[in-house]
């Protein structure tokens, strides 16, 4: 438990059934976020495979550290020969694809991520290794709830002439949305998160909410594979921060 309550609780708190509900809605969350950050060439192999070396870095650490070695050996088992399967994919995945993945490959690799965080006692820290994906799910979330109008595919759109990738876009009245959609929609464009244009007639359009389509947002219409490698270098980086909030952070709010 965190430092500060623990004078309220101890150090550990059995919460029963509760702990079930968790490990179904954790199982839930890392196969879907991978899911719904996907669909150019080379992204959903690219990032579980940066999520899975992650994960066998930490676990090295752990037992290099002397700290509950059997569970992060299980982890060792299960993700060494997922990196060295995944990485041949990658190889074919990445742009231009020869091999084409879909939801089944991003269902197991989140459902491995979630099954050794689990048994490993690890599963916070595996949360800290999806940071990407916690962000493009919070920025998804208007559409995937419906506050927002949510086309069946947001993947951004592919200029032949050009041979480059631009946002693709929503359109919506914006007094027929749902209050919650005209809140999210208000906090956004005031953070300039989102493209928004308004017709004569009243319709407004407006990008997609996708971490992919608010890369092109900000960076410009670009090639598929440079797309690919600005998110896979954003999910490094949160990786780099996730360490440190496992490592130098950590020691302010638990006791080891």
């Amino acid at each position: 438990m965190p430092n500060i309550v623990r004078p309220f609780v101890g150090d550990s708190l059995n919460i029963g059934f509760l702990y079930y509900i968790y490990m179904g809605m954790l199982a839930v969350f890392c196969t879907n976020a991978i899911n719904i950050l996907a669909g150019i060439n080379g992204l959903e192999v690219g990032q579980s495979l940066i999520i899975a070396v992650s994960i066998v870095i930490f676990n090295c650490l752990e037992i290099f550290m002397g700290r509950s070695d059997q569970g992060h050996s299980f982890s060792l088992y299960m993700l060494l020969p997922y990196i060295g399967t995944t990485y041949a994919l990658w190889l074919h995945n990445k742009y231009p694809s020869k091999v084409f993945v879909g939801d089944t490959f991003c269902y197991f690799s989140g459902m491995t991520f979630a099954v050794v965080g689990i048994l490993g006692h690890f599963s916070k820290t595996v949360l800290l290794f999806f940071i990407p994906q916690v962000i493009n799910f919070l920025y998804s979330v208007p559409q995937l709830f419906h506050f927002i109008p949510c086309p069946r595919h947001r993947l951004p759109k592919y200029n032949s002439t050009t041979d480059k990738l631009d946002v693709s876009e929503t359109q919506f009245r914006y007094n027929q949305l749902h209050p919650f959609g005209k809140v999210a929609v208000s906090i956004f464009k005031h953070l300039r998160l989102i493209k928004w244009e308004v017709a004569n007639d009243g319709v407004v359009r407006t990008n997609n909410f996708t971490l992919i389509n608010f890369v092109i947002l900000k960076c410009g219409p670009m090639r598929e594979d440079r797309v690919t490698w600005i998110l896979m270098g954003f999910q490094v980086v949160c990786t780099c921060v996730a360490f440190m909030i496992r490592y130098p952070l950590a020691g302010y709010f638990y006791k080891y």
